[in-house]
């Protein structure tokens, strides 16, 4: 039997939980007080006040505070959304630019009452009280002293990190019906359960920009249960998504991008379709320039998910390169329209809208498409590498699964940032071997067979950015 996690709650009626979390209230909505990040009672050490530890290879632990963000959505099933994802396929293949102020608008509805995330939290582990905890993951500092150093300096600035996450969640469609995880229990993937995991896994961080891939749920799950925490979103379906040959599936897989409102404002979105030798595929980006509320300054965020298998290494090279090419030309977009962002010569400047992108990229470091973007000049670098002794070297791994074609130990899924304006903070390590099970992934205690991945960044100061060559 699996130990299970420590809660006392009932199990309650799935249905009525969810509807309950959007019941309108009974009185006057008062905006949410900024709260701390729990400390999950199955997976967290707690520290002072129940914070989670951060910890430092070769220093003792340290407290640190959490970035708060403002539910359960309706947890039925809607063929109406599923139908009205499919229909985006007829997009045109070209990049679609979006003015912030016309799109999206059925996606943040007003009225929806503010969620407690604690309850939320709380809910979600009443739900998975039979099922075994998650792996025990820490928020650690980079090894490097020089990032130990910046980020206690950041730790007295007024302005908090950004939280990052990215996760390939595992389409339901494909978990049930195509992938054949071998090893997982069909019962481990009842999505009845297997979401409040998902759930769990995002309340656990609360991110401030949230990347996900093989989203299917989006509408009727992710959108509603997420703004309803104060985030705004958009959501891209694959072209022709493999989930359409499930019977009984929700509508296409696709990349979805998650903000804090409170945190950052939209001013610019573009959905692509990546190509790769002039022809389209069947890959797609979401690219965001978002402003923070509390600095002024903007970034670029990108989730992508890269074609899958072996054998296709060319294709995913040339679609990397599609794709730094696209964000080459919205970051230079973005600087030539801000005034802040312009270099010194009045002229702009890439360096003024660092970039974040995220994404499952199916490929090992090993692969072409790496090194497109480690070499871009772009300038940027895998935030992973830093959990590594030397500072150079991605994770073992990041997918660990196991098929009929055999077992799959893989480093495939990346953070990627502009290193020359961002510090990396903190980063959620990587569970070992023995907390992932001789089952691999996905199973009982963690929803899909790709791990999370989350780091913390800060904008560097002026006098930490490195001297440009004239």
């Amino acid at each position: 039997m699996y130990p299970v996690r420590r809660c006392s709650f009932l199990h309650r009626d799935l249905a009525a939980l969810c509807l309950s979390s959007l019941r309108p209230a009974a009185k006057k909505q008062t905006p949410p007080k900024k709260l701390s990040l729990p400390a999950p009672r199955h997976c967290h050490t707690g520290g002072e006040g129940g914070k989670p530890q951060v910890k430092s290879r070769g220093s003792s632990p340290a407290s640190v505070s959490s970035i708060p963000v403002c539910l359960m959505g309706s947890s039925s099933s809607s063929r109406l959304f599923g139908t009205l994802a499919q229909t985006l396929n007829s997009a045109p293949l070209a990049q679609q630019d979006y003015d912030p102020e016309h799109q999206d608008s059925d996606q943040d509805p007003e009225g929806l009452e503010q969620a407690d995330p604690d309850q939320l939290l709380r809910e979600c582990e009443e739900i998975l009280q039979n099922r075994p905890a998650r792996p025990h993951r820490d928020l650690v500092y980079p090894v490097d002293p020089k990032h130990q150093h910046q980020y206690r300096n950041n730790e007295q600035q007024q302005t908090p990190s950004i939280r990052v996450m990215t996760w390939n969640i595992l389409a339901q469609a494909l978990g049930e019906g195509k992938d054949g995880f071998v090893q997982c229990p069909l019962d481990a993937l009842n999505w009845a359960e297997r979401k409040y995991l998902i759930l769990e896994e995002i309340l656990t961080y609360r991110p401030d920009i949230l990347c996900l891939q093989e989203v299917d749920h989006y509408y009727d799950t992710f959108q509603p249960i997420l703004a309803s925490l104060g985030y705004h979103s958009t959501f891209l379906p694959k072209p022709w998504s493999p989930c359409l040959e499930v019977a009984s599936n929700n509508g296409p897989d696709g990349c979805a991008l998650f903000y804090r409102r409170a945190r950052f404002s939209l001013l610019h979105t573009s959905h692509l379709r990546l190509s790769a030798m002039m022809l389209p595929t069947n890959q797609v980006a979401i690219v965001q320039t978002l402003r923070c509320r509390e600095t002024g300054q903007r970034l670029c965020v990108a989730v992508t998910h890269l074609k899958a298998r072996s054998g296709w290494e060319r294709l995913r090279g040339a679609q990397g390169a599609d794709l730094l090419q696209s964000l080459k030309a919205i970051t230079s977009r973005a600087a030539g329209s801000d005034p802040v962002s312009r270099g010194p010569g009045g002229g702009s400047g890439t360096e003024g809208v660092p970039l974040i992108v995220c994404g499952d990229f199916n490929a090992e470091p090993s692969e072409d498409v790496y090194r497109r973007f480690i070499s871009s000049p772009l300038g940027l670098d895998s935030a992973y590498k830093l959990l590594s002794a030397d500072g150079q070297t991605e994770p073992a791994y990041t997918t660990w699964k196991i098929r009929p074609s055999g077992e799959s130990c893989s480093t495939l899924d990346y953070i990627w940032y502009s290193h020359g304006a961002f510090t990396v903070d903190t980063l959620l390590d990587i569970p070992t071997e023995e907390q992932i099970g001789p089952d691999r992934l996905p199973s009982y205690h963690y929803p899909s067979d790709h791990l999370s991945l989350l780091c913390d960044v800060s904008f560097r100061e002026p006098r930490d950015q490195p001297h440009r060559l004239m």
